[in-house]
C-alpha cells in the first residue's frame, strides 16, 4: 500500500482538497483529513499497484492546488520585492499584465510545477505545500519571475506609449491648423496622402529630422505620421482598403475628433479595385 499526506494551515486548502479527492473515480484510493498540533493533514492511501498512476495523481493534485492558492502571492511577491519603486496603482498594473502572460503560458508553467512536485512526492511522503510552494519549486518560480519581467517591459511600453500620445496632442491642441482637409489611403498597411483636391501628397522621407517621433515605432507609417503633423490639417478623412490596425487606432488616439474614416467613397472604390487588379497580376 503506497500512502501519501498533504499538509497546510490553511483551512480553505483543506475544504478544497477534500472536495477535489472526492472527485476521483479511481478505486482504492482512501482517504481522510486529521488535525495535528499545527497542520491539518489529508491522507491518501492507494492500495493497488500502480504506483506510478497514483504518483502522478497526486502530483496533479497539488500542481492545481498551488496553481489556484500560491501563485498569485508568489507574483506579488516578486513584483514587490523586485520592483518596490513602482506605487501601488502600477504594481496592480502590472499584476493585471501577468495574469494575461499567464493565460499564454499555462501549458508550460503546469508542465515545469509537474515536474518539481512528481521528483519531490517520489523523495518525500508527506509535503507542506507552503514551503515545498515558496522554496521547492525553483524552475516553477524562476518562469513566475520571468513573467512579472515581461509583464513590467509591457506596462513602460504602455506608459510611454501614453505619454507620447499625450506629448502630440498637447502639440496639435495648442497649434494652428496648417491645411483644412486631407484623406488618408490606409492599403496593405501603407499609408498614401492626398490633398483635398485628391493630389498625392509627397511625403516627408527624411525620418532622421522627424521634430515629433518618440523612440516608440509605428512600422513603415512613421513617415506618414510625421508629416501629418507638418502639415496638421483640421480633418483627416482616412479611407480604409482593408483593414484598421494598430496605426489607425493611433491616429485615431492622437487627431481624436479629426479623424473620420471611410471604406465606401469613390476614393475607397478607385484603391480597392488597383488592389484587386494587384493581386491579379500577382
Amino acid at each position: 500500500m503506497k500512502s501519501y499526506c498533504i499538509k497546510t494551515d490553511n483551512k480553505k486548502i483543506i475544504k478544497y482538497l477534500l472536495n477535489e479527492i472526492s472527485k476521483f473515480k479511481i478505486p482504492d484510493i482512501y482517504y481522510c483529513n486529521k488535525s495535528f498540533k499545527i497542520y491539518e493533514n489529508v491522507i491518501l492511501h492507494y492500495k493497488e499497484n500502480n504506483v506510478e498512476k497514483f504518483n502522478n495523481i497526486i502530483a496533479d493534485l497539488i500542481v492545481k492546488t498551488i496553481i489556484k492558492f500560491y501563485q498569485e502571492t508568489i507574483i506579488k511577491r516578486i513584483i514587490n520585492v523586485n520592483y518596490f519603486y513602482f506605487d501601488i496603482f502600477e504594481r496592480k498594473i502590472i499584476l493585471q499584465n501577468c495574469s494575461e502572460l499567464i493565460k499564454q503560458e499555462n501549458e508550460k508553467i503546469r508542465e515545469t510545477l509537474f515536474l518539481e512536485i512528481k521528483k519531490y512526492i517520489l523523495e518525500k511522503r508527506n509535503i507542506v505545500l507552503e514551503g515545498v510552494a515558496n522554496f521547492r519549486t525553483n524552475e516553477y518560480i524562476k518562469i513566475l519571475d520571468n513573467i512579472v519581467d515581461l509583464s513590467v517591459n509591457q506596462y513602460i511600453i504602455e506608459k510611454e506609449y501614453k505619454e507620447f500620445i499625450n506629448l502630440l496632442k498637447i502639440y496639435i491642441n495648442s497649434t494652428e491648423p496648417k491645411t483644412d482637409m486631407l484623406h488618408l489611403i490606409y492599403i496593405n498597411g501603407e499609408s498614401i496622402l492626398l490633398d483635398k483636391e485628391k493630389n498625392i501628397i509627397k511625403i516627408d522621407q527624411n525620418i532622421n529630422s522627424a521634430k515629433y517621433l518618440s523612440d516608440i515605432t509605428f512600422s513603415s507609417n512613421d513617415i506618414a505620421l510625421n508629416t501629418l503633423l507638418s502639415l496638421l490639417p483640421r480633418k483627416i478623412e482616412i479611407h480604409i482598403i482593408n483593414n484598421e490596425d494598430e496605426f489607425i487606432n493611433t491616429l485615431k488616439l492622437i487627431f481624436e475628433n479629426r479623424i473620420s474614416i471611410c471604406n465606401s467613397c469613390n476614393i475607397c472604390k478607385t484603391y480597392k479595385t488597383i488592389k484587386e487588379i494587384n493581386c491579379k497580376i500577382k
